[in-house]
């Protein structure tokens, strides 16, 4: 049995989702990179969802959102079926897109996390060794300087959707938002706090390039390289995958966020056993949403000790973030 997943409304979560078998498959050229802010951005607009960062890459694809209404799961089936029909058709490509594990997604709940999460999507395309500045990727992908202002706009894709149906419009535009961790009167200092962070994991990316003897592939190359082949860097499997992140030294927030994990977990799993003996009165914990949305079930309105976590003001924000406890790496493309 999987493990059930906590949909809060107003919740920022880190969400990647891979390619099938490491194909080259959003090789970054401009029909992947129309398709993917397009499909983007109908998907954000029909499910209230805000975007902050995003990155596509070769052979996976990150997001930073926040689901203001508690529709995550909804947003993502849509959004993966546009990219993964539109790609299939794009590719001439026969079966699967999507690798067969479900997407990782990581809450974000503190500022920290937020900070180094989008630092790290946004530096991605560098820690890969394909190009030395996040800046020169050339596929689907947020700038820093964009954050919180920035408006990515594509035109209708010519294959696939249909220009006579009227929920395809000619043009999307996608507004970029600031995080709602972010105070407003402080975007440019969350700006220059993710360029920081950028520009430290470029430079530990250069180090590790140089030490291994490497070469960066470029951007024109990886603009050109087959889609059909397939990554072959080192990537370990059945690696732990998180669902929360919290920020580096945030010992008391971590610990506070498992523990509000485990107790939802528990929780519900209380809840469906009742609910399975036939006790239909049963009340499931808040953010409870594949037995609400398919079973009507009834739900408790108490806010969880991870949303409260996440409310709460973050003190260590200006410490670095490290990243998911136990998170497979980020190799390859």
């Amino acid at each position: 049995m999987s493990q059930p997943r906590e949909i809060a409304p107003g919740a920022t979560y880190m969400i990647t989702r891979r390619v099938l078998r490491r194909h080259l498959l959003f090789r970054p050229d401009a029909a992947i990179t129309q398709l993917m802010i397009y499909a983007l951005a109908v998907s954000a607009r029909r499910y209230g969802l805000q975007v902050h960062a995003l990155c596509a890459m070769s052979t996976h694809l990150h997001l930073i959102v926040t689901d203001e209404t508690g529709v995550l799961p909804r947003f993502l089936q849509f959004f993966h079926r546009l990219v993964a029909l539109g790609t299939k058709v794009l590719r001439a490509w026969e079966g699967p897109v999507w690798d067969h594990e479900a997407p990782s997604v990581v809450r974000l709940l503190t500022r920290a996390a937020v900070v180094e999460k989008i630092a790290y999507v946004l530096a991605n395309p560098v820690a890969a060794g394909l190009v030395r500045h996040a800046r020169e990727w050339p596929g689907a992908k947020v700038d820093v300087d964009e954050l919180g202002r920035g408006v990515l706009v594509a035109a209708r894709p010519s294959v696939y959707l249909d220009p006579e149906n009227p929920k395809w419009p000619e043009e999307m535009t996608l507004p970029l938002s600031l995080p709602p961790a972010i105070e407003r009167d402080n975007a440019e200092g969350f700006r220059q706090e993710v360029a920081a962070e950028i520009e430290r994991q470029e430079a530990q990316a250069h180090a590790e390039m140089q030490q291994r003897g490497r070469r960066f592939l470029g951007a024109d190359r990886a603009s050109k390289i087959s889609p059909y082949e397939r990554a072959t860097s080192f990537e370990a499997l059945r690696e732990r995958y998180p669902t929360f992140a919290v920020g580096r030294e945030q010992g008391d927030a971590c610990r506070m966020a498992g523990a509000a994990v485990r107790a939802f977990r528990a929780s519900y799993r209380a809840a469906l056993e009742r609910w399975r003996a036939g006790v239909r009165s049963v009340v499931f914990p808040a953010g409870t949403w594949w037995m609400r949305t398919f079973h009507g079930v009834s739900v408790t309105d108490v806010v969880s000790a991870i949303q409260l976590s996440a409310a709460r003001p973050d003190p260590g924000w200006a410490r670095p973030d490290p990243g998911w406890a136990g998170a497979r790496p980020d190799t390859g493309w």
